[in-house]
């Protein structure tokens, strides 16, 4: 299934703190999602708008605007743009996850990697489970988009994905 065509392309990474310059140390913990992040902003073009939920408390914002710098865009507000959505699924999916192990973890990311709009449904367990899912409902499925990056480090589901116009 192909996109509207009025669609702008829309990438979505993970509001991850350490995808910031300043939690940068010598032995990269992520690099292959900083790789696949740089790889998805950099397909947005020069001007990008940020949709990150106001509930992370500016992170998400900020980790998508340290993103789009890195790649020398701007990020605007209006106009012609590409779109970067900011998210990611369960942060309890083992013992040392952030929110320790929620049995029900596994089978959440797995309905929402099928359809984002299922965590529109069950806002109360996405909540549980630490889900920044808050701006994921209006996105097309995973199956519509080149997926870069698909895992689970630190027992949190990030995804890295662009959706072509």
């Amino acid at each position: 299934m192909s996109a509207p065509a009025d669609r702008p392309v829309t990438a979505l990474v993970p509001g991850v703190l350490a995808l910031l310059p300043s939690y940068r140390s010598i032995e990269d913990p992520v690099a292959d999602l900083r790789a696949a992040c740089r790889a998805a902003v950099g397909r947005l073009g020069p001007r990008v708008r940020v949709v990150a939920s106001p509930a992370t408390g500016g992170s998400g914002a900020a980790v998508a605007a340290a993103l789009v710098a890195e790649v020398g865009a701007e990020v605007v507000e209006t106009g012609e743009t590409g779109v970067l959505v900011v998210g990611n699924g369960s942060a309890k999916r083992t013992e040392k996850a952030p929110g320790h192990l929620d049995e029900r973890a596994e089978a959440f990311d797995a309905a929402l990697r099928a359809d984002f709009s299922a965590a529109a449904t069950d806002p109360a367990l996405a909540a549980d489970l630490w889900a920044d899912t808050t701006c994921l409902a209006d996105l097309p499925p995973l199956a519509d988009a080149d997926v870069l990056y698909d895992a689970a480090p630190f027992g949190v589901q990030y995804w890295v994905a662009v959706w072509p116009r």
